[in-house]
Order: C-alpha cells, then sequence, then structure tokens
C-alpha cells in the first residue's frame, strides 16, 4: 500500500469536508457575526464536542484501534467479531446514560463551561436550549468512532475521511432553508448538528457490512464488560483519558475566559480555529489516522525498523506540508479573514478579533500538527502513560502562559498559549520517542531543513508583498476583486515555495512510502 497515496486520497476527502466547512462558517458569520448569540451557539457546540473528542475519538480510538489491529492480526476474524460486539454494547450503555444526564442537567453545563454567558440572561438560555438538542451529537459520533477505527483497522479509509461532510452539508442546509423560519434562527444550526450526526453515523452502516464487521448489540452489557479484550480496552482508556483530557480541560478553561471577555470573542477564537483546522486536519488528522494502524500492525509483527522508518515519513512530509501553512496564517491573516468572512453582519472588528487569532494560532501550527504525529507512535505500542504526563504538564503550562498572554492580547492570548503548549507537547513527545529508542531519526534531517527553511523565507517575502499592497477591508466593496486579488497571492506563495523546493532538489518520489 503507497502510504502516499493514501495520504492524497485522505487529504482529499479532507478538503472537501473542510471547504465544506468553510461555506458553513461563512454563512453562520455572513447571517449572524460575532455576536453573543454566535456565542452562545459555539459554546452549546463546543459542549458535546469536547465530550466527543475526549471520550470519542481522542480516549476510545487511542485504546481501541492497537488492540483491535492486534486481534485482527493475531486472533482472526471471529474473535475480533466478537471484541467489536462486546465493545458496542459497552457503548451503546454508557452513552445513553450520558446523553440523559447532559440533556437534563444543560443548564449546569453551561454556567460550567461559560459562567460570562449569565451576564445576558437571553443569551445563556439560548446556549442551554442548543446543548439539550445538540448533546445526543456525541452518542452518534462516538459510534462514528468505533465505525473508523474499525474502517482504518482495514484500510478503508475513504468512508471515514468523508463523512465530516455530511455534518457540514447538514448545517449549510439549515442556514439556508430552516434558518428563516424560526423565531430564533441560530437555532437551525443546533438542529442541523444533531441531523449531521445520524446522516454521519447512518453512512458508516453499509462499509461496516462489506468487511462483515457491523457490530451485533446485545441486551447484557454486563456480560459484554467481562470480556478480557473490553477490560484491556478499558484499561488503556483511563490513562488515554488524562492524556486527551488534558488538552480539552484546556479548551474548557479558555472558553470559560473567553466568555468573560467582549462579547465575539468566543466566536472570533472559533472562526479563527477554522482557519486553522484546514491544514491541522488535512495533514495531522489524515497522517495520524494513517499512521495508527500501519504503527500498530509494526509493532504486532515486531518491526522496529518499519516502526521508526513510518514516523521519519510522516515527520518528513508534516514540515515540508506544515510550515508554508504556518508562514500563510502568520502573513496573510487579515486577507484570508477578510476575504472568507467580511460581509454581512461580520463587520471590520470582527475581522481585525478573527485575524489576530488566526496568527496567534499560526505561532504554534507546527506544534499542534506534530503532536498527531508523534503521539500515535506511544499510543500503537499502548504506553499511554508517557502521553499522560506530557499533557499535564503542557496543561499547566498553558494556563500559566494566558496569565501572561489575555491581558496582553486579550482573546489572542488564548490562541497562542494553545499554540505554545502543543509545541511543548511536540518537543517533549519527541524527546520521550527519541530517550526510549522508539524513533531514530534518518539521516539528512540538517540540509531537509536547511533547503526547506530557504524555500520558506522566499515564500515569505511573496506573502508579506501581497498582503501590504490591497487594502482588504475596504475591498468589502468589490468582492470579487478581492477573492481574485487573494487567489493570485495565494498561487503567487505555491510557485514560489514549491519552484524552489524543486530547484533545491526536492521530488515527489522521495516521500513516497510502501506499507504492507
Amino acid at each position: 500500500m503507497n502510504l502516499l497515496r493514501v495520504l492524497a486520497t485522505i487529504s482529499s476527502m479532507t478538503m472537501l469536508s473542510r471547504v465544506t466547512g468553510m461555506v458553513r462558517e461563512i454563512l453562520i458569520a455572513r447571517a449572524f457575526g460575532a455576536t453573543g448569540y454566535t456565542d452562545a451557539y459555539n459554546i452549546a457546540f463546543r459542549i458535546p464536542n469536547l465530550l466527543r473528542r475526549l471520550f470519542a475519538e481522542g480516549a476510545f480510538s487511542q485504546a481501541f484501534v492497537p488492540i483491535l489491529a492486534q486481534y485482527k492480526t493475531q486472533r482472526g476474524h471471529d474473535e475480533t467479531k466478537t471484541l467489536v460486539d462486546h465493545v458496542a454494547t459497552v457503548l451503546v450503555s454508557t452513552l445513553l446514560l450520558t446523553c440523559v444526564v447532559g440533556i437534563i442537567g444543560a443548564p449546569v453545563i453551561v454556567y460550567c463551561f461559560a459562567p460570562g454567558l449569565q451576564s445576558t440572561p437571553e443569551v445563556y438560555d439560548a446556549s442551554v436550549v442548543m446543548t439539550r438538542i445538540m448533546f445526543p451529537y456525541i452518542g452518534f459520533m462516538s459510534f462514528v468512532a468505533l465505525s473508523g477505527g474499525i474502517l482504518n483497522t482495514w484500510r478503508e479509509f475513504k468512508i471515514p475521511a468523508f463523512t465530516p461532510v455530511l455534518l457540514n452539508i447538514s448545517s449549510i442546509a439549515a442556514a439556508l432553508f430552516l434558518a428563516p423560519y424560526l423565531d430564533q434562527p441560530i437555532y437551525a444550526q443546533a438542529i442541523a448538528v444533531f441531523v449531521g450526526g445520524v446522516l454521519q453515523l447512518a453512512i458508516q452502516i453499509p462499509a461496516l457490512i462489506k468487511i462483515g464487521m457491523l457490530p451485533s448489540l446485545s441486551l447484557h452489557p454486563f456480560y459484554a464488560l467481562r470480556d478480557p479484550g473490553v477490560r484491556l480496552i478499558l484499561s488503556k482508556m483511563g490513562p488515554a483519558i488524562f492524556a486527551v483530557s488534558a488538552s480539552q480541560i484546556s479548551i474548557l478553561i479558555n472558553t470559560n475566559i473567553a466568555s468573560r471577555l467582549p462579547a465575539g470573542s468566543v466566536s472570533s477564537l472559533t472562526y479563527a480555529d477554522r482557519l486553522m483546522e484546514f491544514p491541522t486536519a488535512l495533514l495531522g488528522v489524515a497522517l495520524g489516522t494513517i499512521l495508527l494502524p500501519s504503527l500498530s500492525k509494526a509493532n504486532s509483527e515486531g518491526d522496529t525498523t518499519e516502526y521508526s522508518a513510518l514516523l521519519d515519513w510522516g515527520l518528513r512530509l508534516t514540515f515540508i506540508l506544515a510550515l508554508p501553512c504556518a508562514v500563510a496564517l502568520l502573513t496573510l491573516s487579515e486577507p484570508l479573514t477578510a476575504t472568507l468572512y467580511h460581509y454581512g453582519k461580520f463587520d471590520a472588528q470582527a475581522t481585525s478579533m478573527t485575524s489576530t487569532a488566526l496568527i496567534a494560532y499560526g505561532v504554534g501550527l507546527i506544534g499542534l500538527i506534530i503532536v498527531k504525529i508523534l503521539a500515535p507512535g506511544f499510543y500503537a505500542k499502548q504506553n499511554i502513560r508517557t502521553p499522560v504526563k506530557i499533557a499535564v504538564g503542557v496543561l499547566i503550562a498553558s494556563q500559566a502562559m494566558n496569565f501572561v498572554f489575555v491581558p496582553w492580547i486579550a482573546h489572542a492570548g488564548l490562541a497562542l498559549s494553545v499554540g505554545l503548549g502543543a509545541c511543548l507537547n511536540a518537543v517533549f513527545l519527541y524527546m520521550g520517542l527519541r530517550r526510549h529508542a522508539i524513533y531514530l531519526p534518518k539521516a539528512g534531517w540538517g540540509i531537509f531543513m536547511l533547503r526547506l527553511t530557504g524555500a520558506l523565507c522566499l515564500m515569505a517575502g511573496v506573502a508579506l508583498w501581497g498582503a501590504a499592497n490591497f487594502d482588504w477591508i475596504a475591498l468589502q466593496a468589490r468582492p470579487l476583486w478581492r477573492m481574485v486579488a487573494l487567489t493570485e497571492v495565494i498561487a503567487g506563495c505555491g510557485v514560489t515555495y514549491l519552484g524552489a523546493l524543486f530547484l533545491m532538489g526536492f521530488r515527489l518520489k522521495d516521500f513516497k512510502r510502501i506499507a504492507g
């Protein structure tokens, strides 16, 4: 299997997801701007989304995929299917209880996440209503994570990569066709999240049937809990929850702080985060999706050379693809924000707030992506304790940074602490992999980075020229010309960067990687 080709396939699906997601954000920005009600929606969505990342995509996937790969490699189809059935049964019982508690306790949960909303009672009440509508999303997405883990282990990457597109399509349809008919139009987005969760789960079913791994649920969860494989997954999930929860707790604290800042702060961070998610999803998430099952397979076969080589390949691709994205966010923050969002109720002030947050995210972009490459190096070996220790330390460091950055640059300080914390996380993960001799870098990194730096400097020069030679705010009156100008600047940056890499000896064939 050509991993570079698989990466291209996953990234193209992810690009479709991010493009439709950007259309969704543009519609929300144009209709609602960066106001208290958009803050209410973003906070309400962040609650089930945080739990999804914590329990479903995060701790669950990190514990489940390596053990599933081990069963598939060593125990055969029948035992693997039994494990899947028992895991799904336990998951159903847990999520039903979680969703009931979340819906009933929504007022308390919203208050804990964003006490600042209580200063505007109608906004707080709207956030509670939307939290209740969206809370079942965690249940749908937990099953999507289970399905995605199974499909990725079987090297079926396309459906899990395409799945997020359905949420975006649901949100776009709600903004266009449902919102105008509601007394409170923002509620349409909460309904869209619920519908999107159902659609994302439904699309997994045919793919699971095809590989013979559609879970069969039982009415006896306590019997399923006695399965040794389930117990092993749960024992690994404990430390994994601590590892993932460190970053999610940081997000929770940051949301709490942002809710106390001027109205629109939460929304500005969210809009900037959507732009930052383009490279993190296209590169970090896509590479992590490929690497975890491949690393798990290499580990179960005892192939330490292949294990290290996979990590080296992932890191080189990350640097060559992620660093130009970071340069773009740092140098083109205002052009990007103005061209995409500066319409309707999204005014110049909201543009300025969002572009400032985007610069702050750009500082730490490389760290945010590298963490997604290095962490699977531990998870595939079922070593979750080391990332836990690192994550807790990073949590403390990130919140210490908030004390310095937030009084200085307000909401952008929260984004900067997230990015710098991720860089710190990446450094310690790298040191841990080297110390345990899990990763041994191949020769040539010095000249690789020297050439890459030269190409990045040339690209930055083109980007700065483009950012300075247009009045991106004033061009709101000529939106088509603004889009053309941004396209030309980005194209110029791309041609400069890729041309410089080619002249310095980089070739696509150098990054091909074949895995069994």
